[in-house]
């Protein structure tokens, strides 16, 4: 119920006197949006004025829009390598920021299929943490009751390495679940987990996983929301319960712990919360023991009431199989980030996954926006970008963004359409990330990427005088975990000394080994992501899905093979034209190493 000492906000009732602050610093931000805009470049300007690369542009000083637009250009990841690079091996001088670097976050996908690392300074964390403070408030607007339970959230950390400099690389949820911030939160009712922080803060993926879904079976009359970040996480954690219930069930009958979590800080904090239970092992086992999966979260966890992931973007692909295991309870989507930064929250949680639409909450970064029609214009009369207040409804746009960690006019690579406006702040809809075509978790596989992966996997072919002459792709997220589907037609110059099963599993293991190192860690160490699988394809495929194109309006002079497809009629003729399907024998090389 609402608190009656506070003013009541535009975007519903506050129940808390800190919920209505926080939707009181939402409106007065939403509310102002070019001026907190204007600020926000004023402070980065001024912060950094003595940093190597903003001094190179000859600002002089300057902190205002027009003189940054024109005289600092817009950049992509590789125009700024060599100078994060220079950090990484331990130049500590002022390069891009005048705050000392605190760490490098992880993002993936440079050109050479290595992860990008992107610094970022102290403050920061206090910034993500304002808008991770932000989400609750709104959340409560819409589902009552929330501080009665726990929310069942999967959440890991990933394995970190550190630069030549010292400097700590990692994901930026790794860095944030190891801050300070997170593990010394103070008690919120609202926002409590049936994980301890030492089942999410173990890097073991199994044994992270084994104990938190073992807390959330313990704790199952008290939740009240399950989630993972990425709705492949959620996949996989009840993917994980229907492979291991039978030990998880033995565990809680009778209250010892699997011998295979033997991290100690875990067996440490389960040794407080799991007793011996038959009657809930017994309940346990009566809701797995016949395969039957469909409604399981609902019938393990009966309180739930709602899924917090994200389901936007490549993630959509996953609202069918959530749909099946939740009895199609409601799929939220809070928040808009990046590891370049965090941009915004969605302040209508609980609409459909395909009607979210986040607000860029204009104090965290200063944030500018290339019309997606002149994406891809090379004329030199491309129309200059468009600042954040002056979006147009329903256009898209790619997003830029300048950050207090120093990064200037950067070109994040997310399509964005405006869907509406929250006072003066737009509000969008993610498209996609640009030129990305395959992607099951964390992992970003583009065009480039795979062509290269095919040309080195073919090389395998040529002994056999054997050469691939058209290929497609998809990601398929019907298995679980979710794998790379590539679909091959081949020119075979003698039949009879064809490649064999074995050399085409080696070319699906050569393909992997070619892509990206997030790519790689989801396969070796997250297992997040399943073996690669190659279907060859009868002779003449192609030409029928151009037929199929055809027939469909596509113009025979512009017609391309798309190199990803998902569209439903085009996936059952190729399939149904699969003479041989192949799979890597074993994962792909990947350690946490350096690579500087």
């Amino acid at each position: 119920m609402a608190v009656d000492s506070v003013t009541s906000s535009p975007l519903g009732p506050p129940v808390t006197e800190k919920d209505a602050k926080a939707l009181q610093f939402i409106e007065e931000m939403t509310k102002n949006c070019d001026s907190v805009q204007e600020n926000v470049l004023c402070e980065i300007l001024s912060q950094n004025a003595e940093a190597e690369y903003l001094k190179k542009w000859n600002l002089g000083g300057a902190t205002d829009r027009k003189t940054y637009k024109s005289k600092v250009p817009v950049v992509s990841y590789e125009d700024l390598q060599p100078y994060i690079q220079r950090i990484a091996n331990g130049d500590r001088s002022n390069i891009l920021s005048s705050h000392p670097i605190s760490e490098f976050l992880t993002s993936s996908g440079t050109s050479a299929g290595e992860r990008k690392l992107m610094p970022t300074i102290a403050a920061e964390m206090d910034r993500r943490q304002k808008l991770y403070s932000l989400l609750m408030p709104v959340m409560n607007l819409y589902v009552p009751g929330l501080d009665k339970g726990k929310g069942l959230y999967f959440l890991f950390i990933k394995a970190e390495t550190k630069t030549p400099s010292g400097l700590v690389a990692r994901p930026v949820l790794t860095s944030y679940y190891k801050s300070q911030q997170f593990k010394t939160r103070p008690y919120d009712p609202y926002n409590v987990y049936t994980s301890p922080n030492e089942t999410i803060l173990c890097v073991d993926s199994f044994q992270s996983m084994y104990s938190q879904m073992l807390c959330g079976l313990i704790y199952h009359k008290q939740v009240l929301r399950c989630g993972a970040v990425f709705a492949s996480g959620l996949v996989r954690a009840i993917k994980f319960l229907t492979l291991n219930w039978q030990q998880l069930a033995n565990d809680i009958e009778t209250g010892y712990l699997n011998p295979k979590i033997t991290d100690q800080d875990i067996r440490a904090c389960m040794s407080k919360i799991l007793k011996p239970d038959p009657a809930l092992a017994r309940f346990v086992t009566g809701q797995c023991c016949e395969g039957n999966w469909e409604g399981i979260i609902t019938r393990i966890w009966p309180n739930t009431k709602y899924l917090d992931v994200i389901v936007t973007g490549a993630m959509a692909q996953y609202i069918p199989i959530l749909d099946f295991y939740s009895g199609n309870l409601p799929q939220t989507c809070t928040m808009y980030a990046s590891s370049e930064c965090y941009f915004g929250l969605n302040l209508t949680p609980m609409v459909k996954p395909c009607e979210v639409s986040y607000t860029i909450m204009p104090n965290m970064g200063y944030f500018e926006f290339i019309p997606h029609d002149s994406v891809s214009n090379s004329d030199d009369s491309a129309p200059p970008l468009v600042d954040l207040a002056d979006l147009e409804l329903g256009k898209e746009y790619e997003l830029v963004i300048s950050t207090y960690s120093g990064l200037c006019r950067y070109r994040v690579g997310d399509i964005l359409r405006v869907t509406g406006f929250h006072n003066s702040a737009p509000q969008f809809k993610f498209i996609r990330r640009k030129n990305v075509l395959l992607s099951i978790d964390a992992d970003k596989t583009d065009e480039t990427e795979l062509q290269f992966a095919i040309e080195k996997a073919s090389e395998l072919l040529k002994e056999f005088n054997t050469a691939v002459v058209e290929y497609t792709s998809y990601g398929d997220t019907k298995t679980i975990p979710g794998h790379y589907v590539i679909y091959w037609e081949l020119l075979v110059k003698d039949p009879g000394h064809g490649p064999g099963q074995e050399v085409l599993d080696q070319c699906c293991l050569a393909m992997e080994e070619c892509l990206n190192s997030v790519y790689r860690q989801s396969r070796v160490a997250d297992n997040s992501i399943g073996p690669l699988e190659i279907r060859v394809v009868k002779n003449g495929t192609f030409e029928e899905l151009m037929d199929y194109a055809i027939s469909r309006g596509a113009s025979i002079n512009q017609y391309k093979v798309p190199r990803c497809v998902s569209f439903t009629p085009i996936m059952e003729l190729l399939d149904s034209r699969v003479v041989s399907t192949h799979f890597s024998p074993k994962a792909p090389h990947w350690v946490p190493e350096r690579r500087f």
